[in-house]
């Protein structure tokens, strides 16, 4: 079932306690931090859904077989078609929805990354979520709740999942990639995202650096604090995780100096830049700089 998902307990226990009860919804959103398990609890509770044992969850009956193999065609995953989820991937869904289920007694659809779905296909969508057949649960999944439709979120049960608990990260790293140490680092950096977490684990050099530009800037004068920061620059592709640990960082600061909020607005103006194609190290010199700036002016 969901032993081996960490994280989100209540949740976990709540949807097991629905099937058992035969009492779960025809539609959900799971919205949450990407990379926290709301897609592995998804599966599993569509899973439990169609499952034919008494307990729901057995994994030995036909339909769970068939799941564990990829194979069971009651259950359809939809997924975003470039930047996001098109009126056709809508449209064909709804033909195969009033088809009755053919292993199990229902039928359930994921649609990942549901927030990018177009205006034009949530508006779509809205006339499936009115009137379901019986025998369908529809789960979005998505980390940005308010790309959601108001008339969306109004016709499904939203579960707001959780970020994950930084001992349980460092703890799934170690036993899991045989890690010694984690880095203090890579936790904040993750931000409460095991799957972020495994894509930084191997990125230590990186966050370790900007933890060094970050700690010394304020015992350093400018010319040192830009040459100190040299793998940021060189660090392009990795810009956009840069600029949200840097404003992790200045998030937890905030809380003793309220001048860090100052330099959270400077990180932001500084994506916004970047996004606009501005030249990358012209943007991180003006950024530095500016935060240079706001953390020293006591002596400036």
């Amino acid at each position: 079932m969901f032993e081996n998902i960490i994280g989100n307990d209540k949740i976990k226990n709540e949807l097991t306690n629905l099937v058992k009860q035969n009492k779960y919804s025809h539609s959900y959103i799971f919205h949450g931090t990407e990379g926290i398990g709301k897609k592995l609890i998804a599966k599993e509770f569509a899973k439990m859904i169609l499952c034919l044992g008494e307990e729901k969850y057995c994994n030995t009956c036909k339909s769970c077989l068939e799941f564990l193999s990829n194979n069971n065609p009651d259950f359809y995953e939809i997924i975003p078609d470039g930047n996001n989820i098109k009126i056709e991937q809508i449209r064909e869904m709804q033909k195969k929805v009033v088809e009755q289920p053919i292993i199990s007694k229902n039928k359930v659809y994921i649609i990942d990354n549901a927030d990018l779905m177009t205006r034009e296909a949530q508006n779509c969508l809205l006339k499936t979520l009115e009137e379901p057949p019986e025998f369908v649960t529809i789960i979005l999944i998505g980390s940005n709740e308010s790309n959601f439709l108001s008339t969306i979120k109004s016709r499904c049960t939203i579960l707001r999942f959780e970020n994950i608990e930084p001992s349980k990260i460092e703890k799934y790293l170690k036993e899991k990639f045989g890690i010694q140490e984690v880095p203090k680092s890579i936790i904040e950096a993750a931000n409460g995202s095991i799957g972020k977490a495994e894509l930084l684990k191997d990125k230590q050099e990186l966050y370790i650096a900007i933890d060094t530009v970050l700690e010394n800037i304020e015992k350093m004068d400018l010319i040192d604090t830009l040459k100190n920061a040299d793998i940021i620059y060189k660090s392009q592709d990795e810009k956009n995780e840069i600029l949200e640990y840097i404003n992790i960082k200045f998030l937890k600061k905030a809380k003793e100096n309220l001048k860090y909020l100052k330099c959270i607005d400077i990180v932001e103006e500084t994506k916004k830049r970047i996004k606009a194609n501005s030249n990358y190290n012209m943007s991180i010199d003006n950024m530095l700089i500016s935060i240079w700036e706001v953390i020293n002016w006591k002596t400036l």
